[in-house]
């Protein structure tokens, strides 16, 4: 089955932001777009990305990430993987599923020095929604910029 790699940008930052760039460079058949709008425009754009695709590895950052997580609260069986980059779970617009249990694996990395997205908080919404999950804590700030290049992302985009 071939998989579809997606990464999802956040809320200020683009396709040409730094981990887009990354993953254009290193992963050429990954999916990275520029979402603008509310939450609501960049969902309906991501949902028509997404429309046809099956076998899902999700990659999302901060208010990228609340988008994964939403998207794949929706659409499970389409969702193989799910990875968050210190996601906006905290924000009102996750309330809605907050009683969803989603079974897929679910890898989290998250900088113990983010200013921006709560660790505690957010780990606590993760843990409950998502049931197989690996939440890491990182030495690092919200954007993860001293350790995201040194994630396995060989092994977490399979």
């Amino acid at each position: 089955m071939n998989v579809t790699r997606l990464f999802i940008h956040g809320l200020e930052s683009s396709s040409q932001g730094t981990k887009s760039v990354f993953f254009k460079e290193r992963y050429p058949d990954m999916i990275v777009e520029d979402f603008r709008g509310s939450l609501e425009e960049r969902m309906k754009k991501l949902n028509r990305i997404l429309l046809d695709k099956k076998a899902l590895v999700l990659v999302g950052s901060s208010f990228g990430g609340l988008m994964a997580a939403i998207y794949t609260c929706n659409n499970e069986d389409k969702v193989k993987k799910l990875i968050l980059l210190a996601p906006a779970l905290n924000l009102d617009e996750f309330k809605p599923y907050l009683n969803n249990r989603i079974d897929i694996p679910v890898f989290i990395y998250h900088g113990r020095n983010d200013d921006v997205v709560p660790v505690a908080s957010v780990q606590k919404i993760a843990r409950k929604v998502f049931t197989n999950i690996t939440y890491n804590i990182v030495d690092d700030d919200h954007p993860l910029r001293e350790t995201f290049k040194s994630f396995d992302w060989d092994e977490l985009l399979t």
